[in-house]
């Protein structure tokens, strides 16, 4: 029987030879027919990978044996066996591009001067006792904060994560610098860098969501604080965490609620919009 699986992670810690890196995970994925996307720089890994169950395992038990990965935390997921149209191991400047790759410091521990991790519960009191104060900060983009987000939350017009530096040091955030700011992404790899950022920006109280949006939708679902779909970057292109997600966005062509995102201006087209189903159309043949 088949039971494909998806797994997310990242490390942050100093590579001095991100190609080997490259070239060793590359090997592993092409011997277990994994297919995804990994990153690696001088400053760490980032990678979704997905196959079948036995082969991911596999995977995973081969990149945690490398002593500097041995503490990932593995995100896992339900996979369609077709998430992914190819494997793609790459090194890059930074694994997540902000646009700043000699700003970021790292060490053994992971990100330098980053904000302080909190997991869900943290979260929750952190709430209990400063109310209203507290500020959602999403650190993705434009299109994933259209169909979920934390209620409330403030949603940056940014196209890519480039956008996020000129966007803080315009001042349009100015106003925040003083209250306690908690970021969230998809799995935490983007707030790991974004709140190193923020603080070197002046922001003075930055807190990070421990492992993003999926292990807090692990944990509460949509009985907590997150509304809506999540965005993730595969063939499936968003999940819900129950059977009763709110749907907060509305198709781009008819204004049909809908959490479904496609291909613009078709399944052809190389940008993503929010699509209903019927305006997005059969998938190419």
């Amino acid at each position: 029987m088949s039971t494909p699986k998806i797994v997310l992670f990242y490390v942050f810690t100093p590579l001095p030879d991100p190609d080997a890196i490259r070239l060793w995970q590359e090997a592993i994925c092409e011997s277990l027919g994994l297919r995804g996307r990994i990153i690696v720089s001088r400053h760490g890994i980032n990678g979704t990978v997905g196959g079948e169950l036995a082969d991911v395992k596999r995977y995973v038990r081969a990149t945690r044996g490398y002593r500097a990965f041995g503490d990932a935390d593995i995100k896992w997921a339900e996979g369609t066996g077709d998430d992914f149209p190819r494997l793609s191991v790459r090194v890059r400047p930074e694994i997540v591009t902000f646009g700043a790759p000699d700003e970021l410091q790292v060490d053994d521990s992971g990100v330098v001067g980053g904000g302080r991790h909190l997991d869900p519960h943290e979260l929750h009191r952190l709430i209990d006792e400063r109310g209203d104060d507290v500020v959602f900060f999403d650190g993705r983009n434009r299109i994933e904060s259209q169909i979920g987000r934390f209620a409330g939350a403030i949603t940056p017009d940014v196209e890519t994560t480039r956008d996020f530096v000129p966007l803080i040091e315009s001042g349009a955030f100015d106003h925040l610098k003083d209250r306690p700011v908690v970021t969230y992404c998809t799995g935490g790899v983007r707030c790991e860098v974004l709140t190193a950022l923020m603080r070197n920006r002046g922001f003075g109280e930055v807190y990070q969501l421990d492992g993003g949006i999926v292990r807090y939708g692990e944990q509460f679902g949509d009985d907590g604080l997150w509304e809506g779909s999540l965005y993730v970057f595969d063939k499936r292109m968003s999940v819900d965490f129950s059977d009763h997600p709110a749907v907060l966005a509305t198709c781009v062509e008819c204004g049909t609620p809908t959490s479904n995102v496609a291909n613009h201006p078709d399944r052809l087209g190389r940008d993503l919009a929010v699509l209903c189903t019927e305006c997005a159309g059969p998938g190419p043949s």
